[in-house]
């Protein structure tokens, strides 16, 4: 209990404007070395595991990681803010790289491959989070705008973790849905359309491809402006991927011109200076927190952690990280529309951003990370 309690200090000390999340650490070996480490200060759960395994550990804003920190750390774990390539890296020590996040385009992977520097992101550790965050959004815009789900079509641009996991769901409650996956369609597999074809046929489309600027699938501005051009049925646009898979210039004007009806928008070009006249036009307007559940932060960490123990060659046991149940655990609805809604509502995040959205990035760091419907006991009436 004295380890517990002390590691809550030093967590309430470091995450001074952040939900406190009581969590169980056991009481691994001390490390076999002592390493440097820096973390970026908004990742939960790090310092403590870190620090209790026998790291010195240095936690900071990821936008303020200079190279300066960095010469004489071994490992770091970032976030997308955090540009580790030549300019940050050359002449330091690190030999590992942990990112918490899917997306690692941040990382110069070419450089850190010429250095012998390992890292790893961590794929799908937000899937069930960014999956709630369009079920929540689409459940409040039909709800708003008197459209039943089950009576339209919805297009899936980018089928990995979380783009198969909305087209599961999707399917359950009765939506036609269309999928597009070049990468995965070049390698044979079937089930797939063009484009073209989600661009003439569905009603909402939503984007979940990793960014490429290059290479045989580039992603970079996949929505653009001869895309919205094309489109036939005046879609709902989702993207909650990265901010340059949608050209947010073309964007905009595809919305004053009624091509595209209404666009849910968690991703933004230019972070945090985003467009605010796109803020002010989109139906939902969130500052890149779609994938921000607790459980999603906690399997980031956990799958950082593991590659870091694993590249130590340490024989230190992980520690043990637990989420608490929430405060009300049951959750008692009419459907699972309006039970979803009870648990995480994006309107609300939207309408903060938007009253304030020169506070981007405050609003991002300073997350109130919400819980997944998993945590929840509902009940329907």
């Amino acid at each position: 209990m004295a380890n517990v309690v002390k590691l809550y200090d030093m967590y309430k000390s470091l995450h001074k404007n952040e939900p406190f999340y009581p969590f169980l650490l056991s009481s691994p070996k001390i490390a076999e070395q002592t390493m440097y480490i820096i973390i970026d200060k908004n990742i939960p759960f790090l310092y403590d595991a870190l620090t209790s395994m026998g790291h010195k550990v240095d936690a900071m804003p990821g936008t303020a990681i200079s190279k300066a920190d960095v010469e004489h750390a071994e490992a770091l774990f970032v976030r997308t803010r955090t540009e580790c390539n030549a300019s940050l890296l050359e002449g330091s020590k690190v030999r590992f790289i942990g990112t918490a996040t899917i997306g690692y385009d941040h990382i110069d992977s070419d450089y850190c491959k010429q250095r012998g520097i390992e890292w790893v992101s961590a794929p799908g550790c937000n899937a069930d989070a960014v999956l709630q965050y369009v079920q929540s959004s689409l459940y409040i815009w039909s709800k708003e705008n008197g459209v039943q789900l089950h009576n339209l079509t919805l297009g899936i641009v980018g089928v990995g973790r979380i783009g198969s996991r909305i087209a599961s769901w999707a399917k359950g409650i009765g939506m036609r849905v269309l999928l597009n996956d070049p990468p995965r369609e070049a390698t044979g597999e079937k089930g797939f359309v063009s484009l073209h074809d989600i661009a003439k046929e569905c009603d909402i489309i939503t984007f979940h491809p990793t960014l490429q600027k290059d290479g045989m699938f580039p992603s970079y501005h996949l929505a653009d402006s001869a895309f919205f051009y094309s489109l036939q049925r005046k879609p709902l646009l989702i993207n909650a991927s990265r901010g340059g898979v949608a050209d947010n210039r073309a964007l905009l004007v595809a919305l004053e011109e009624g091509a595209v009806s209404d666009a849910i928008i968690d991703v933004w070009e230019g972070e945090p200076d985003i467009n605010i006249t796109l803020l002010n036009k989109v139906y939902i307007g969130t500052p890149h927190i779609a994938g921000y559940s607790a459980e999603g932060k906690l399997n980031a960490s956990r799958t950082m952690l593991q590659a870091f123990v694993k590249f130590t060659g340490s024989n230190n046991a992980i520690p043990e990280i637990s989420l608490p149940a929430p405060e009300n655990v049951i959750i008692a609805a009419s459907d699972e529309q309006d039970a979803f809604l009870q648990i995480y509502n994006p309107k609300n995040d939207s309408e903060q951003l938007k009253s304030s959205p020169d506070q981007f990035e405050q609003l991002r760091n300073n997350y109130q990370l919400r819980r997944e419907p998993k945590a929840y006991d509902i009940k329907l009436k």
